[in-house]
């Protein structure tokens, strides 16, 4: 096979997973099925045809209606595929096809799902987080090739720093700032991509997370107090750092020696 057909299947496979993606973002936080019943209509219940529910593709030839009740659909539905096909793409150059790659590519689809129903919902499941850490620790061990200790401390480092902090922050302020999921999320990405990845996710992340409460709160106003989920920074910087973890510690190092 060329190497165009592949990346071609890796794409049409990321945007099928991402259709999947969809179901779990929809229905974990009503906590339904995620198996049965099959893909539906929200608006009128319909079933939803095989040749409708094509990832991206249905959208566009729909344009954006269902073809039973013309509800519009929403854009997040051929955005989260596009988005896992394009991931999926990244993760392949990097990776190539191997258990690397399947266990990188889990670990970020587990991540999409977190970051939208966290901005739906401001939760992040415990049905994906809590069995991430001994699914991350373990893929993290024979899949990644990362040795056990560092896996295991990023469990209780990232578990435990944020933990830290949102009592410190509850000690100070006298309400809370920062919820349990986003711990046990941090444990599930320590779990899965070491302690030492922790300076860079914890980095980016306040980094990332402050310049968009900074913008919220000029756009909406200074005084408005807002909660801003930090589930989708965490996973945004999580993802960022299989592709830029390793410059960044080259470049940490470089300004250490030199």
């Amino acid at each position: 096979m060329t190497a165009l057909f592949v990346e071609v299947l890796v794409c049409v496979f990321g945007a099928a997973v991402g259709s999947f993606l969809n179901v779990c973002i929809y229905r974990l936080p009503a906590e339904q099925s995620i198996v049965r019943p099959g893909s539906r209509c929200p608006q009128c219940l319909t079933p939803i045809r095989w040749y409708d529910n094509l990832p991206i593709l249905s959208f566009l030839i729909l344009r954006g209606r269902c073809r039973a009740c013309a509800a519009a659909i929403s854009w997040r539905y051929p955005a989260v595929e596009g988005l896992t096909a394009l991931l999926a793409l990244l993760l392949f150059w990097k990776y190539g096809l191997g258990a690397a790659y399947f266990a990188a590519f889990a670990f970020t689809a587990a991540l999409i799902v977190i970051t939208f129903i966290d901005i739906d919902h401001q939760i992040i499941p415990d049905v994906i987080s809590l069995p991430g850490i001994p699914i991350g620790f373990l893929l993290a061990v024979f899949a990644m090739r990362l040795p056990w200790l560092e896996a295991l401390l990023g469990v209780l480092l990232g578990g435990g720093v944020l933990y830290a902090i949102a009592v410190g922050y509850e000690l100070a302020t006298k309400r809370e700032g920062m919820g349990g999921g986003d711990i046990k999320l941090l444990a599930m990405i320590g779990a899965f991509l070491g302690w030492k990845s922790l300076i860079f996710i914890l980095l980016v992340s306040s980094l990332t997370g402050a310049a968009v409460g900074i913008a919220l709160m000029v756009a909406k106003g200074a005084d408005t107090k807002y909660a801003v989920p930090f589930g989708p920074f965490l996973s945004l910087a999580a993802v960022a750092y299989l592709f830029f973890g390793a410059a960044f510690f080259n470049f940490l190092m470089f300004h250490r020696l030199f």
